[in-house]
């Protein structure tokens, strides 16, 4: 297939052809634009259908007679601020079947140009491209393509991200010009998101007034402004957005006529405060929704409780981790962070997993983190999520068994483990990382653990390391490649006994959480100078049971989770918690108590999950952030036992336990259909296995 690509005249629009690589830099307002596309195929012959393949750059919107085709394209990944200065290598395409109702395609695309938000990454020149395949209902086909015959023009309205003025003169369309093809777009291998419109209120502005309207909704939603206005005279809608209750966007919009409107960026919205400037002498009408958006998935797995506060806790991990399956499985659609924040997808593949199921998307993460690291020879901008990619990389095969998943990224992850042991020094432990983040957003004596100084981030670092090494051989072991699994095995007893032997103090019989020693690279705002202090915190010592570093995890984890001068943690890193707990056979003793700090949050605030239990001073939580889900991903795995023997479920354990509940309902997706256990007290659990399962006991 040829990609055809299109763009405005340069003659016509000069200052609406190139802009910034991505959404770190500084832009200049001349770099937005929002343009259309157009073209009407009026065929001889009924269609019965039509392949299309699109994509554009920076963001589009794409129709088809008038009916909503898809959003894109799919985000390349991309790290912070590493390698931004240049275009990343990789773009990628939708493709989509259609099914007009005669002999017309009426194709129209809205395509935005300038990266807006740090997720969002350009080639650096504005650009659409479309190829369809029609086939006509007497069995013949005919080949559709982009080029000059399209029509384009610059929609002038769109003058700023945030901004619409109606005000403005339309051009006329005018034919497209052929570009060259700097994008070369492969197929992503995911579909397109779905879009529904939700939440419509209908208001009226009488004339010469101004007036002004609050709108809430129950839950968060990641979702397009929506608008239908019908006026005949100048009314201007600021329109104030929130996830709760503080404002966190604006959007400043003037109409003139009946006009649709739909926000060019996506947004994360709990409600609306609306101010609405009616400058005329007749009255205006203006229906505002939502178009939720979100990666298509269909059906959820469902398990319940006798508690009804954990379950309400359990449908709020369910609705914000479906809002934030987006074109990646984006840590929160109000800050829309890029592909470095791995901890995040992580906890949200693993939550996926145990409940809707489909891990396409979480699978295509994992491959967008390898061109990252093939980009930069196996360095990522956040050093402790490197090594938990690798966790999620051998997680996905175990829920799935694509092994072809492991051998695409065996490259990468060979470079990944490379780069790592080059931060080890003489001692045998990573001494001189370019960073020890992330840990955790916790507050110690002034220091934040987002960017810690050595004496807070080196002993978990070195942590996720062995976990990463041991991961990494088990990959191998898979792949049949014995002298790697060999090597990493051997580098991982290397580092537990450096770690036992430097890192943990047989007199407190905790490990502390970094050396005093200086930073290679100390002094600087990711990594900070040393400090003379000793900190002994739990992060660390929970790793040290979870990944086995300690020769009795059950006993040290108990010690650690009892003992409150440890510090306390975030939903993020109760993942990690609860994991430990479960490998150690500790949940009985700490599950349930874990699990319920999140009803007070979410009792509070049912509308989405919070980025902490605890918030911090000079940084805006959201509440739309699904690492704080873990809780749909641990209480099933507790409630059914499950230990996958064989990857995909061919081979698996159950050990259905109650945990305390009166009663539970556990469902499991599995690529061979849902697992069912139903427990009552003083009943034996009821188990539905799909056939392709094997049982053992």
């Amino acid at each position: 297939m040829q990609q055809n690509w299109i763009w405005l005249d340069p003659v016509r629009y000069p200052d609406a052809q190139t802009t910034v690589y991505n959404g770190f830099c500084d832009k200049k307002p001349s770099d937005y634009a929002v343009c259309e596309f157009v073209k009407e195929y009026a065929f001889t012959r009924k269609i019965r259908k039509a392949t299309l393949t699109y994509s554009g750059d920076t963001e589009f919107r794409l129709y088809c007679n008038g009916a909503f085709v898809a959003t894109g394209p799919a985000n390349v990944g991309g790290d912070f601020f590493i390698s931004n200065e240049e275009p990343w290598p990789t773009h990628f395409s939708f493709t989509s079947e259609v099914y007009p109702d005669g002999n017309t395609l009426d194709l129209h695309a809205w395509v935005k140009m300038m990266p807006v938000r740090i997720n969002e990454f350009s080639k650096g020149h504005g650009g659409f491209m479309l190829y369809g395949l029609v086939e006509f209902e007497d069995g013949t086909t005919e080949e559709i393509t982009s080029d000059s015959t399209w029509l384009c023009r610059k929609n002038h309205a769109y003058t700023a991200p945030d901004c619409y003025d109606g005000t403005r003169p339309i051009d006329a369309f005018s034919n497209a010009v052929p570009i060259e093809n700097i994008w070369h777009a492969t197929s992503a291998p995911i579909p397109p998101r779905t879009e529904k419109d939700i939440g419509a209120h209908t208001f009226t502005v009488a004339a010469g007034s101004t007036q002004e309207f609050d709108f809430e909704y129950p839950r968060i939603y990641s979702c397009f402004i929506h608008l239908l206005v019908k006026t005949q005279s100048p009314l201007h809608l600021t329109v104030q957005m929130r996830e709760t209750e503080k404002i966190e966007a604006t959007e400043h919009l003037t109409f003139t006529c009946d006009t649709e409107y739909i926000s060019p960026g996506i947004r994360s919205i709990g409600g609306y405060h609306v101010i609405a400037e009616n400058r005329g002498d007749t009255p205006a009408e203006v229906t505002l929704s939502m178009l939720e958006t979100h990666f298509p998935v269909t059906g959820c797995a469902m398990t319940e409780t006798s508690d009804e506060e954990l379950n309400l806790v359990l449908d709020v991990c369910r609705h914000t981790l479906k809002q934030c399956m987006q074109m990646f499985e984006s840590e929160s659609t109000l800050h829309c962070e890029p592909m470095a924040c791995t901890g995040d997808y992580y906890v949200e593949a693993m939550m996926t997993a145990l409940s809707y199921g489909d891990l396409r998307l979480a699978e295509f993460d994992v491959l967008r983190t390898a061109d990252i690291l093939r980009v930069k020879e196996g360095v990522m901008f956040h050093t402790t999520y490197s090594m938990i990619w690798i966790m999620m990389l051998y997680d996905l095969y175990r829920f799935t068994g694509h092994t072809d998943l492991l051998r695409r990224c065996a490259d990468a992850l060979e470079l990944l483990l490379e780069r790592m042991h080059t931060y080890v020094d003489e001692s045998g432990i990573v001494e001189n990382p370019p960073s020890f983040m992330f840990v955790d957003w916790v507050i110690v004596d002034g220091m934040t653990l987002h960017r810690p100084p050595k004496a807070l981030g080196q002993t978990y670092l070195n942590m996720f390391y062995y976990g990463g090494l041991i991961y990494g051989a088990e990959i191998y072991d898979v792949l049949g490649d014995t002298a790697k699994a060999e090597l990493y095995r051997s580098r991982a007893a290397a580092l537990k006994t450096a770690i036992n032997t430097l890192l943990y103090d047989p007199e407190r019989e905790l490990y502390f959480e970094g050396l005093n020693t200086p930073s290679r690279y100390g002094d600087g705002w990711w990594l900070p100078q040393n400090v003379e202090k000793r900190y002994y915190r739990l992060h660390s010592n929970v790793l040290a049971a979870l990944f086995g570093v300690h020769d009795n995890p059950a006993d040290l984890l108990t010690r650690t989770l009892e003992d409150d001068s440890l510090g306390y943690f975030q939903p993020y890193f109760a993942h990690f918690v609860l994991e430990a707990v479960r490998e150690c056979g500790l949940t009985h003793r700490f599950s349930r108590e874990i699990l319920d700090m999140w009803k007070k949050p979410i009792l509070d605030c049912p509308k989405g999950l919070p980025e902490g239990f605890i918030y911090q001073e000079n940084y805006g939580f959201d509440h739309s952030h699904g690492w704080g889900g873990t809780p749909l991903y641990h209480l099933p795995m507790v409630l059914s036992g499950l230990e996958i023997l064989e990857p995909g479920y061919k081979r698996i354990r159950l050990h259905p336990d109650l945990l305390g509940f009166a009663h539970a309902n556990v469902e499991i997706p599995t690529p061979c259909g849902t697992i069912r256990i139903e427990m009552r007290e003083g009943k034996e659990p009821v188990v539905t296995i799909p056939e392709g399962i094997i049982v053992e006991e």
